[in-house]
């Protein structure tokens, strides 16, 4: 068995509760103490340490099952990031900045977001059709999300 890289278990639980993000802990760790960590080790220490998962999926703002080729898009990023404000989650600046930003824009074009899995793109913004859509997406005929909310 080998060691663990956890060189400071307070510091760790610090910056995880701070809302540090995945990214901003591998830099530090290698700027810190010249280590090489990955995304895993950080959701392995978050377990091992009983700390509060992250991910927040709020159903009513991703009610689709989405495909691996759409799972990236800055779209989608946003409407994960509108969930953890909701959910009062922490969130870095810059994300609660963009996503402010972009729920303005949403807002200037009277827009939502629509989902739509059969095109390359995937995610467009479209008129809002007032009365129905009364979110920040395109209210689907049918939910076909496969997965509850994480807990």
């Amino acid at each position: 068995m080998t060691a663990s890289k956890l060189v400071d278990r307070d510091e760790f639980i610090r910056w995880y509760n701070d809302g540090k993000t995945y990214k901003w802990i591998i830099e530090k760790y290698l700027e810190k103490y010249d280590l090489e960590i990955g995304n895993g080790t950080i959701s392995n220490w978050r377990s091992q340490l009983e700390l509060e998962k992250r991910a927040v999926r709020d159903v009513s703002l991703i009610p689709w099952a989405v495909n691996r080729e759409h799972r990236y898009h800055h779209t989608l990023h946003m409407l994960r990031t509108v969930g953890r404000l909701r959910a009062g989650e922490p969130t870095p600046e810059a994300r609660r900045k963009k996503a402010k930003a972009w729920l303005r824009n949403l807002e200037e074009q009277d827009a939502v977001v629509h989902y739509d899995p059969d095109t390359e793109e995937g995610w467009w913004l479209v008129p809002r059709r007032h009365g129905i859509d009364t979110d920040i997406i395109r209210k689907p005929d049918r939910v076909t999300r496969q997965r509850k909310a994480r807990e």
